[in-house]
């Protein structure tokens, strides 16, 4: 069932160093996805020590399936708050819901479909109602979209501004049934925009289709960062566009690039990102690579 849209002149999405009441994590679990029995628990160390870091700056909500709350809360005590929740994965910032606010400062959410990121997991049904479950727990309106996405796929600035890939959110795995322009309509609908920038997105990402959090963000009102490779004519297009654009408020975008982290691992090119880091309440917290271009980053 889908909702009506919140109503364009109330509510709005708020950009990413908005004041958070709490950063929602999920507890890892998907074994396809995380490997074997120690593969899985350095995994979960992993997600606790970022919980760790976050929650110097804001309380951490971690949602957790039934069958690992033991496990969690050992990981986890006085760390994060433990809530139970059926789960087919762990990226909260993808299947959960993003929020939005109205003047008055009443706080509801959109619930966009999931699909494990064009049905590249299965199963994912317990992901797709998490928005919805999350919602239902904090008591706020939920507003349904009728568009299959993920939170990671965009960025706002709050000020009427959004950023995406045509990779992505014109994937045919996706929205095949829906144009660009019906895509773009809905996304002012049900985010309070009135611009959407198009960019191109990141050829080397076949995991997520070219989410923008892995190639541009907004970080302030009209300034955006966003990572750049060496011969890569996607990224140098993405970077173009974005120099040629203005804002929704007329404003000519400042664009400060960052390099593509160079990572191996047994010789193996891992495809990383240092614009997917965390705005927390009064601090960041960026991955690090243990490579060079770490410094610069940070």
């Amino acid at each position: 069932m889908f909702s009506p849209p919140p109503p364009v002149e109330k509510f709005f999405m708020p950009p990413e160093w908005s004041p958070h009441a709490a950063c929602w994590m999920g507890f890892p679990c998907r074994a396809e996805a995380f490997g074997d029995e120690a593969d899985m628990q350095n995994t979960r160390l992993t997600f606790a020590a970022i919980a760790r870091c976050i929650s110097q700056f804001e309380k951490v909500n971690m949602l957790v399936r039934p069958q690992d709350v033991t496990v969690a809360r050992d990981l986890l005590a006085g760390v994060a708050t433990i809530i139970e929740m059926p789960l087919d994965d762990s990226w909260l910032r993808d299947s959960g819901p993003s929020f939005v606010k109205n003047a008055a400062g009443e706080v509801g959410g959109v619930s966009w479909q999931f699909n494990a990121w064009g049905n590249k997991y299965s199963p994912y049904n317990k992901d797709d109602e998490v928005a919805v479950n999350v919602l239902n727990h904090l008591n706020m309106r939920c507003f349904a979209a009728p568009l299959i996405m993920e939170g990671g796929s965009f960025s706002v600035d709050g000020e009427g501004t959004l950023l995406t890939t045509e990779q992505c959110l014109l994937h045919t795995n996706r929205n095949p049934q829906l144009s660009q322009s019906q895509i773009e309509q809905l996304l002012k609908e049900y985010l309070g925009v009135r611009k959407v920038i198009w960019l191109a997105g990141d050829k080397r990402d076949t995991e997520t289709d070219g989410h923008i959090d892995e190639v541009a963000c907004f970080i302030a009102p009209g300034v955006v960062l966003a990572m750049t490779e060496a011969g890569d004519d996607m990224l140098e297009e993405n970077i173009s566009r974005l120099r040629a654009t203005k804002d929704a408020n007329g404003r000519q975008l400042q664009v400060i690039t960052l390099p593509r982290p160079q990572v191996y691992e047994n010789g193996e090119y891992l495809l990383a990102s240092y614009i997917n880091f965390y705005f927390a309440n009064g601090g960041i917290v960026m991955p690090s690579f243990g490579v060079e271009e770490d410094a610069h980053a940070k």
